[in-house]
């Protein structure tokens, strides 16, 4: 069937105008004069009949219009978010009223939009408009529509991001509770949790993430799986709940014998009301419009058609917010639906010829997603799944039954048996769910860590083009092409082949034997591996699991003795998950947020005995002994944070006198060297925060350090590590080792002489 694509080159204008804009908003102006300058030349040059083709005039005069537009939003709404974000660095006090959902993050804080009607200091607050994000003690749970009160420090946000600014609230209130149409569906949804946490898990705490969007009750555990195993799209309201509320409607409508128009607008209701009881946040209206757009020129027989209305609402969308354009969640449901439309119906045609049609279909519209959406992850994501098409497969069966049927309990609340017996029945679908993302997640090499970007998401986009070009119809006639691919794939499953064989049985073979401390490359964090006589201490565990698991894989370590958690930043606490259940001692700083106590209650029920450090306290790791220099204990003059960080020494037993610094600004590095009585002749240093600028170049020239270690990023926001410290630490006689440029760092001794290996040689 051919397709128009006229509409394509208008969404794709107002996209770049937006990415364009949102980066770099003075330019805003500029396209607004081009463009209505551009479109007003075109409009005279049509009247007067000098277009060449009416209707490539035409095409152009639209790009311009919409383009002047999507700046025109761009241009009302910067001053308002260059007025919210001049609070950076200051405690505020705000309100607003919510605009979105709330989600658990990784710091265990409850997470939110708000749009803003007035910011100030504290009992000083002004009038203002501009979104901002909120993280609120998870026992503050807000509404959508809720009007609400915080009081916290604030961030500005980097640009591109659709909140103009972050406040980290330390007090939070509700002034005016939901109301209308909004206190309905929250009660409703309340309802249906509260009903569905009477359930066992798995299953219990996913339900109504798959069927309403709410995702408080996933547990970290599972969240991690879902996206280790690509499912991770289900938990929330997607484009996939929403075209099986579509799906649903269209199809109930038809068996009623209801005929094409009335399905449509059946379908339509359906989706405005599925949108309204799950929170009209941006994100869901986003989801709702390009997933009703798919299926219904899918349903209709249509997607000539269905191209050019997804390319219209999409720049709709981008014009009415034009933020929404450097958003991952935005460039995936445009690039899932126009899979749906594309390239689905080519797939379902070339799995026919060796199944059953509606088996080919069923398998066609994941994979479709997932080859269209997979260079798309890589401009983002760190970790590209390997499992997601199979994880997808086998969930794909449970997620509409999941869905629908959750959504008629929590509709059906009113009539609580009714509602018991429809959640009851949603459970066993959404329990398959989370078994089949707990288990493929912990196949071996479930997901493999690469570096997001353009240059990954070319690698990505032309595997999946290989494998889309064997899988379609379109392509048989045209050997060249399937050979080329097939090459594609041929190079690729060898590659990966030798991946797995070298990241999984020989692992450990490209490691040297006589390490004993080492420092894993987990981009901007600390990750540091002491070893004496196979016990094995970890300090500190990065921001994500993967890097520190692939780390600790090619070391050889299963299980950790001794886990130190300096203190609780994410770059330090992130990664804990890839060693949950297999530590057996817990060494941390003084715990800041309730998120932190529960972080180490996890590792408590996974059997670990938790102590809070606290300087004085020693111990023994294999023929090597460690003792705790800082913080002091019962100390106040610092806050919990970069300067309570757990400061430890370990020397004797194959380990080098090191020291680990944790995080330690230079006033905080003054007074440790006053309490700790700190003597030169340390072999290894791990120089605090990342080789930050707030060091006490002193106490380094004191240590004299043979090595010195800076865990940091590859072109992290901070600049570390900064040029002062590392020419302080290389006028103090250190070896500077960095594992920015250089990879994983390995550090053994051969009598009294050190022993040095890096992954790779610094440029």
């Amino acid at each position: 069937m051919r397709r128009d694509p006229r509409l394509l080159p208008i969404a794709g204008a107002v996209w770049v105008v937006a990415l364009l804009g949102v980066f770099v908003p003075p330019s805003a102006g500029w396209c607004v004069l081009v463009g209505v300058v551009g479109a007003c030349v075109v409009l005279g040059a049509m009247l007067r009949r000098r277009a060449v083709r009416a209707s490539a005039a035409g095409v152009g005069l639209v790009v311009l219009a919409a383009a002047a537009a999507v700046s025109i939003t761009v241009m009302v709404a910067t001053p308002a978010r260059e007025g919210a974000a001049s609070w950076d660095g200051r405690v505020v006090e705000a309100t607003g009223e919510v605009s979105t959902s709330a989600s658990v993050g990784r710091d265990g804080r409850l997470w939110m939009e708000v749009q803003l009607t007035g910011i100030g200091s504290p009992g000083s607050v002004r009038a203002a408009s501009a979104p901002v994000r909120i993280g609120i003690d998870p026992a503050d749970g807000f509404d959508l529509g809720a009007t609400v009160r915080v009081k916290g420090e604030a961030a500005a946000t980097d640009p591109g991001e659709r909140a103009a600014l972050v406040v980290f609230a330390s007090e939070a209130s509700v002034e005016a509770p939901a109301s209308g149409v909004f206190a309905v569906a929250a009660g409703l949804r309340s309802a249906f949790i509260d009903r569905a946490q009477r359930l066992p898990e798995p299953g219990a705490g996913l339900l109504p993430g798959l069927a309403v969007g709410d995702t408080r009750a996933v547990s970290t555990e599972l969240n991690d799986d879902m996206r280790t195993s690509g499912l991770s799209h289900l938990t929330a309201v997607s484009g996939a709940n929403c075209a099986i509320v579509v799906g649903a409607v269209f199809w109930l409508a038809a068996l009623c014998g209801a005929g094409r128009g009335t399905r449509v607008v059946a379908a339509a209701l359906g989706l405005t009301g599925f949108v309204v009881l799950v929170t009209p946040e941006p994100s869901v209206i986003r989801a709702a419009v390009m997933a009703g757009v798919a299926m219904l020129s899918l349903l209709l027989g249509r997607p000539s058609a269905g191209a050019g209305m997804l390319a219209l609402s999409a720049s709709s969308i981008l014009i009415a917010d034009p933020w929404l354009a450097s958003t991952a969640g935005f460039a995936l449901s445009v690039s899932a639906s126009g899979a749906l439309i594309l390239l689905s119906p080519s797939l379902t045609r070339g799995l026919a010829r060796f199944m059953p049609q509606p088996l080919a279909l069923a398998i066609a519209v994941p994979t479709s997603a997932q080859l269209v959406c997979g260079p798309v992850i890589a401009l983002f994501a760190e970790q590209q799944s390997l499992v997601g098409l199979v994880a997808n497969l086998l969930a794909a069966p449970a997620a509409p039954i999941a869905t629908v049927i959750g959504l008629l309990a929590c509709l059906a609340a009113p009539v609580g048996v009714l509602a018991d017996l429809l959640a009851a029945s949603a459970w066993l679908p959404a329990a398959w769910i989370a078994q089949t993302a707990s288990i493929t997640a912990r196949l071996p090499f479930a997901q493999i860590a690469m570096v997001p970007g353009i240059a990954s998401a070319v690698l990505v986009g032309v595997v999946s083009a290989a494998i889309g070009v064997i899988l379609a119809d379109g392509y048989r006639a045209v050997p060249v092409v399937r050979g080329v691919a097939a090459a594609v794939l041929a190079v690729a499953l060898g590659l990966g082949g030798a991946h797995v064989v070298l990241n999984g049985p020989l692992a450990s073979a490209t490691t040297p034997d006589e390490w004993s401390v080492a420092a894993c490359d987990v981009g901007q964090g600390d990750a540091l591996v002491v070893r004496s006589n196979g016990a094995i201490a970890l300090i500190d565990t990065g921001p994500e699991p993967e890097p520190l698991a692939s780390c600790l894989r090619e070391l050889g370590v299963e299980r950790v003795d001794l886990l130190v958690l300096t203190h609780f930043d994410l770059d330090h606490i992130g990664g804990v998950e890839a060693v949950q259940g297999r530590v057996g001692a817990v060494l941390h700083g003084p715990p800041g947020e309730s998120g932190d106590e529960r972080m180490l209650q996890h590792l408590g029920d996974g059997g670990a005995t938790v102590g809070q450090a606290a300087a004085g306290m020693r111990g023994d790791l294999g023929a090597a002994s460690w003792q705790v220099l800082w913080p002091q204990r019962g100390s106040e003059a610092f806050p919990p944070g970069n300067d309570q960080s757990v400061v430890l020494e370990i020397g004797g037993g194959g380990v080098p006198r090191s020291l680990f610094l944790g995080d330690l600004s230079g006033e905080a590095q003054r007074m440790l060297e006053r309490t700790a009585h700190l003597r030169g002749g340390y072999a290894v240093v791990k120089v605090a925060h990342h080789g930050s600028a707030d060091q006490d170049f002193p106490l380094y020239q004191d240590l004299h350090p043979s090595v010195a270690l800076f865990s940091a990023g590859v072109d992290n926001d901070y600049g570390h590590p900064r040029a002062e410290t590392l020419a302080s630490l290389e006028a103090a006689g250190a070896r500077v080792l960095r594992t920015d440029q250089q990879g994983r760092l390995l550090v053994g001794l051969a009598g009294d002489e050190l022993q040095l290996w890096a992954e790779k040689q610094p440029p």
